[in-house]
């Protein structure tokens, strides 16, 4: 599939804070919002709308709630502070740390620092910091599996064993979307990602990893090898992701990637 991959030297994690309920008026972010059409709605300047909802860049998504104007945005921060004094998360299959750090607003490396991972390589079941308060003492914190090298070691072992890794290696990964100039949003082996925009499909050299294999892509999940690109090859990958904005906050890394037998 032609496409366009969107690169960026670090990932950008919005920071802003939000309450459900504060005097200001708020606006709650609809599909394809971006701060400037929000900014023209209310005649007020982007660089306002970020200062009011501590936001560090120009990323927003659908259903957050955005304060546009000027009264009552220090107190939503500090509600939202209140609100997430004791906020822990646990991993659920097909989670992965990218996709947790977006949903509670907070970075990758963020949520690394606070649950001490030195991986990104998460499981099912742990239980990780999403604010940077302790986790309760009586709940298994997931850097139990990450605090020193020898649990690292084990717990790739143990992922490697459950798969039936057939290769793995360390790759360099962008991420594409299907809706750009030229884009069909058709890959290469014939998947439709308009119409699934929720497949975990990559791009990969045939050459590397062979179409249609299985393979997990530590910090985005389980994919599939379904699309080739121009510009993918060797040790390279291209993650589908679909939205513009989350492929471009995606950037460029370093990921270690496992090909799967089954």
């Amino acid at each position: 599939m032609k496409k366009t991959v969107f690169s960026i030297a670090a990932t950008v994690a919005l920071t802003g804070a939000f309450a459900t309920s504060v005097s200001a008026e708020e606006y709650k972010i609809n599909k394809g919002d971006t701060l400037w059409s929000i900014s023209q709605k209310y005649n007020v300047s982007v660089d306002q709308l970020k200062s009011w909802n501590d936001l560090n860049s120009n990323l927003i998504y659908p259903n957050q709630r955005l304060t546009v104007s000027s009264e009552s945005s220090q107190s939503t921060t500090k509600q939202q502070s209140t609100s997430n004094h004791s906020s822990t998360y646990t991993v659920k299959s097909g989670d992965t740390l990218w996709g947790i750090a977006q949903k509670h607003g907070i970075s990758v490396d963020q949520l690394m620092a606070w649950n001490n991972l030195s991986s990104s390589l998460i499981h099912p079941g742990d239980q990780f910091k999403v604010n940077g308060k302790a986790v309760p003492a009586s709940q298994p914190a997931a850097n139990t599996q990450n605090s020193n090298s020898t649990a690292t070691h084990t717990s790739t072992k143990s992922q490697a064993s459950e798969n039936n890794v057939v290769k793995e290696f360390t790759a360099e990964a962008t991420a594409y979307t299907a809706y750009c100039t030229g884009c069909s949003g058709v890959t290469a082996t014939g998947v439709d990602l308009r119409a699934n925009p929720n497949q975990k499909v990559i791009a990969v050299d045939p050459n590397v990893i062979p179409l249609g294999s299985k393979v997990y892509v530590e910090g985005y999940g389980t994919a599939i090898a379904a699309d080739t690109g121009g510009a993918i090859k060797g040790n390279r990958i291209d993650v589908f992701i679909p939205e513009r904005s989350d492929a471009l906050a995606f950037g460029r890394k370093s990921v270690k990637v496992q090909v799967l037998s089954n």
